[in-house]
């Protein structure tokens, strides 16, 4: 079967949870709330390319800070409405009290939409700024988990980084504070971008080594300008290895064959990661479909 295509469509409803266990590989796209009207068109538009790839679910994330709150909540209700995909949406615990979240769950339960990607969050200073809880809020994104499993049948989505949480400093509590998150209740993880299949492969091993079984689905963003995916390496922690620089690099001043190479190894990546083992791929998108597609079209699963 061609990775992305489920059996049988997905409705805005499903549980992703659900969807995993039934062993197809996943394949899902995640997308940013606009900030303007041409940026709002450009996501409807790449959404509706996206659509026909079928894919197991699409997510919509939150700024820092919580600061797409409301935008984040009428994206992911107007996928619900309006498409035949399974929307996630992000929900942190920066800038909300315990009450606040409550009621933010409960929208996206009005509005049909059953699943959340369960996060600490960053602050509004940025991923390396200094963590301070919200006052009558929460400390970690296990307390999130918990209060969504108590508040309905969610399927619950975590966050998981292949390299050192820039919060922790640590793989071995990476992954310890993985397993408690899915003791908590979380149904799967998505990484955070990583570069290397192999510290991939090695958080799943240290993950399982702890007993817990939870579906990591690595997060992929392909280079298509190197400056700027090396800003959010930097700021997520991943490291972007010297041979994957050398290869786009050798392109800097004819960016179209930047974009061409850093396709090329993106799908090199995916491929060793199904290849591998891994249950799927989930694309950071920035709201534009082509890369995702022209990917998506070379992986040697779909061949």
């Amino acid at each position: 079967m061609a990775l992305g295509v489920p059996s049988r469509m997905p409705s805005a409803t499903e549980h992703i949870g659900h969807l995993l266990e039934r062993g197809e590989r996943s394949f899902s796209f995640e997308f940013f709330p606009p900030k303007d009207a041409e940026g709002e068109r450009v996501l409807w538009q790449s959404i509706r390319e996206l659509e026909p790839l079928r894919p197991t679910f699409v997510s919509v994330t939150y700024g820092a800070g919580g600061s797409t709150r409301e935008r984040t909540s009428a994206i992911t209700a107007r996928i619900a409405r309006e498409t035949t995909l399974t929307p996630m949406a992000h929900l942190t615990c920066v800038g909300h009290t315990v009450e606040e979240l409550r009621s933010i769950i409960g929208g996206h339960l009005a509005v049909g939409v059953r699943n959340l990607m369960a996060l600490r969050g960053d602050p509004a200073e940025g991923p390396r700024a200094a963590w301070t809880p919200t006052p009558g809020g929460f400390e970690h994104a296990i307390d999130l988990v918990r209060l969504a499993r108590s508040l309905g049948d969610f399927g619950i989505g975590v966050a998981a980084f292949p390299e050192k949480n820039p919060a922790s400093g640590s793989l071995e509590l990476d992954a310890r504070i993985l397993a408690a998150k899915a003791a908590a209740g979380a149904d799967f993880a998505v990484t955070q971008l990583f570069f290397s299949a192999e510290p991939y492969f090695e958080l799943v091993s240290r993950v399982r080594a702890l007993g817990c079984g939870i579906p990591v689905i690595p997060g992929i963003m392909p280079i298509l300008n190197l400056r700027s995916v090396s800003r959010m390496a930097e700021l997520s922690g991943a490291a972007l290895p010297a041979e994957v620089v050398a290869r786009v690099a050798r392109f800097e001043d004819d960016p179209a064959s930047v974009r061409a190479e850093g396709i090329a190894v993106a799908t090199e990546l995916c491929d060793a990661l199904l290849a591998g083992g891994a249950p799927g791929l989930h694309f950071f998108t920035l709201n534009r479909s082509k890369a995702t597609r022209e990917i998506f079209a070379a992986l040697a699963c779909n061949a």
